[in-house]
């Protein structure tokens, strides 16, 4: 079954995401570590699109979650400024800590964080898929 959740793009409704994780992810019994990974690269790729697709407008974010063959999937959609953040550079962290860069850390983090991370343009949106294999409570890995 898909779960389903727009909001704005907005900082407030940050919040709405992580309890419609909590909610639709208990049904998992995933481990506390594979929660928290799933929920900070989710909530970087929307903090993103809350500051950067609607740089002249307001808009919405929708998210669709759904498990199957063992992973949990993730589908982040938006209607802003077309980016693929696959094609996004790897930041050069030593260079970010010597001239006290912030920011530019989010896409990196995802990928890495998650076992697959898929972007493509579709309908004039920004469609992204993350997915991360379901590790239980309990299991030995993530």
């Amino acid at each position: 079954m898909i779960k389903s959740l727009k909001i704005e793009s907005n900082l407030s409704e940050i919040d709405k995401i992580r309890s419609f994780l909590k909610d639709v992810l208990g049904d998992y019994n995933l481990s506390e570590e594979a929660f928290y990974l799933i929920e900070l690269a989710l909530l970087e790729m929307c903090i993103n699109i809350v500051r950067h697709a609607y740089p002249d407008a307001k808009g919405e974010i929708s998210l669709k979650i759904w498990s199957q063959e063992g992973k949990v999937f993730f589908e982040i959609r938006d209607w802003g400024v077309p980016f693929n953040p696959r094609d996004a550079q790897e930041p050069d962290i030593h260079e970010m800590i010597s001239k006290g860069k912030t920011g530019g850390l989010g896409i990196l983090l995802a990928r890495k964080l998650m076992d697959g991370f898929q972007y493509k343009r579709e309908d004039n949106q920004n469609v992204l898929v993350m997915h991360k294999k379901i590790e239980e409570a309990g299991s030995s890995s993530i």
